[in-house]
């Protein structure tokens, strides 16, 4: 491979970032349909390709959000999915709790304002004005690990593939929370899971919560090295 080519698909790594402010212009459809397409080349176990994508724009986006919003305001949570990160004292709470202390901050909202997070939690529903959002789904294929690791290599060929053509996404977890209301309205079977959504379009550049960069823990806070060298 070359330099350029290595550093292209570096850059395009590492520029990605999750957006939660965005500008109502939608993505033009042979963009989206790019996006698509690179994401179906995704690996998956024996080529199973378990995953099934509902792309939302215009009203029919309006109209899930306003679902959405109804059973989050009704307290109506129904997740396919556990939303625990374990031990309250683990690395990976501490790493939640981080995150979250930064996107609040950059929102100008305090850890005491009840109000504030609430509200802006209810944003993740309204797609934070993103114009399309994507839920992705799994059928119930064993006990589900596999096919839901398809899916997350199917989500980051989406995210890489908006990213390489100027747009931005934002993966959220809070969609799978109301996996019931989302079968309801769409009329899907239960054994189709909810995993998660993303929300795309042109991020806000405005908007000072999409100049942040959470960052990442350093290598040696994930990887065991056997007989190799760095």
């Amino acid at each position: 491979m070359s330099t350029t080519a290595v550093e292209t698909f570096t850059d395009v790594i590492r520029s990605r970032r999750s957006a939660r402010a965005f500008l109502p212009d939608p993505v033009p459809a042979d963009d989206i349909r790019g996006v698509l397409e690179d994401a179906q080349r995704a690996p998956s176990h024996s080529n199973t390709q378990p995953w099934e994508v509902h792309v939302f724009s215009g009203d029919a986006r309006d109209r899930l959000s306003a679902a959405m919003l109804k059973a989050f305001e009704a307290g109506q949570m129904s997740p396919d999915f556990t939303t625990t990160y374990g031990a309250d004292d683990s690395v990976h709470v501490r790493r939640s709790q981080q995150a979250g202390a930064v996107l609040y901050g950059a929102m100008g909202i305090a850890r005491e304002d009840t109000d504030g997070r609430t509200k802006a939690i209810a944003e993740n529903l309204r797609f934070y004005g993103a114009p399309h959002v994507a839920l992705l789904f799994v059928p119930e294929l064993g006990d589900v690990v596999r096919a839901a690791n398809d899916v997350g290599m199917y989500a980051q060929n989406f995210l890489l593939s908006l990213t390489a053509r100027g747009y931005h996404g934002v993966p959220q977890g809070m969609h799978g929370l109301f996996a019931d209301t989302v079968r309801a309205h769409l009329g899907l079977p239960a054994d189709l899971k909810l995993l998660y959504g993303i929300s795309f379009g042109t991020a806000d550049p405005e908007a000072s919560v999409n100049r942040l960069d959470i960052g990442r823990a350093p290598l040696d806070e994930h990887i065991v090295l056997h007989d190799t060298s760095l």
